[in-house]
């Protein structure tokens, strides 16, 4: 017998920024509602949109203000709040709003950074920072009212680690919560690696590891840089990222002296191609509650080097030897030149974290993700 069709729902989707180059949170959104459209009417409620796709019904919302961005953020949530309060099935929240039937938190909670773990002298510290800043009322105002418990309402975090945080800072939503973490699309056969450094304008010949961030103070450029100085001669590094950070990198290389082995991509709308040209990928990130560089490159078959689980999500659900290269560490420079030489040196190694990671990759699609989120939608609506 065969399975029942789902029922065709109009979904509303809440993300200011609609563009793949905003980040992590703004390409999850994307390939959810990429993947959502086929089966349902799908409509976006963004202030800059930069996408394209049959079946998504685009709405731009105003921004008569850019800065300061608490307020920007207050009149974004009202305006959304008046713009679906009627007329559809479900609506999705992937920003700090009060309304939402579903929503999905990419980032630490606000409350849990100020207040959580706090005693005495430095929990009156911090509610006189809160009292005292417009900002800060506002944001935790709204993120208040965002895990807030209502019916039907589902609260969605991005990683496991991301799940236990929310709930220390915000206890009774604890019931409402369920992960759904990132998912890939498994790529299409492409270029070859000489290929693809063919068409980046990179070298032929050579051990390519490859770092992906706009944020690149963050996710551990530094220490990278500073590694690179106990990396075999002739090792090289491709930076994909915001173009904004590279002149204070290309001078932190130079005085590194490694500005030779070091290419700089700035931004690209499609990652693939240097996902295909390089060797391995290094993500020595400080803060990431996910990090979906790291499973895209395991789609591609590269082997990973990617900070430990206290600093990066995707890490808990990661064998270290076995999946990937895991740092205690990510600003030791020693121990990620450790890690990065081990990879090198150890083909048997690299071939386990290749093939491991593609296996990985094939259990986290961005398909599965959305038949979870549709799954949510409907219980609003049953």
């Amino acid at each position: 017998m065969a399975a029942e069709t789902p029922r065709r729902l109009r979904i509303a989707v809440l993300n200011r920024v609609f563009s793949r180059a905003g980040g992590g949170a703004e390409s999850y959104s994307i390939h959810v509602v990429e993947h959502l459209a086929a089966r349902h009417e799908v409509h976006v409620f963004a202030q800059e949109i930069v996408h394209e796709f049959p079946g998504v019904v685009y709405h731009r919302v105003s921004r008569p203000l850019v800065k300061p961005r608490w307020i920007n953020q207050l009149w974004y949530a009202t305006r959304t709040w008046w713009a679906t309060r009627h007329g559809f099935d479900a609506v999705h929240s992937h920003e700090n709003t009060w309304h939402g039937d579903v929503q999905t938190i990419h980032v630490k909670p606000v409350r849990g950074n100020l207040l959580v773990g706090r005693r005495d002298g430095a929990l009156a510290l911090a509610w006189l920072k809160i009292v005292t800043s417009p900002r800060l009322i506002a944001n935790l105002r709204l993120e208040s009212a965002r895990f807030e418990r209502k019916p039907g309402r589902a609260i969605v975090l991005a990683s496991e680690t991301l799940r236990q945080q929310a709930a220390a800072a915000y206890p009774s939503a604890g019931p409402m919560m369920s992960v759904i973490t990132p998912g890939v699309d498994l790529p299409a056969a492409g270029p070859s690696p000489g290929e693809a450094r063919r068409l980046l304008g990179l070298p032929q010949s050579g051990v390519l590891m490859l770092f992906v961030a706009n944020d690149y103070a963050r996710k551990g450029l530094d220490a990278l840089l500073a590694a690179m100085a106990r990396l075999p001669e002739g090792t090289m590094l491709a930076v994909v990222g915001n173009p904004a950070g590279i002149p204070a990198y290309k001078e932190q290389a130079r005085r590194l002296h490694v500005a030779e082995q070091v290419h700089f991509l700035g931004t690209m709308k499609d990652v693939s191609l240097a996902y295909r040209a390089a060797t391995l990928l290094v993500h020595p990130t400080l803060d990431d509650t996910f990090a979906m560089v790291v499973l895209e490159a395991m789609a591609h078959g590269l082997p990973v080097v990617v900070s430990g689980p206290a600093y990066c999500g995707i890490s808990a659900l990661l064998k270290n030897g076995e999946d990937a290269l895991l740092l205690d560490d990510p600003r030791n420079e020693r121990q990620l030149s450790a890690a990065l030489s081990r990879l090198l040196a150890d083909t048997a190694l690299a071939a386990k974290l290749s093939e491991n990671g593609r296996r990985f990759a094939r259990d986290h699609t961005w398909e599965e993700a959305a038949r979870r989120y549709e799954a949510l939608y409907l219980s609003t609506v049953s």
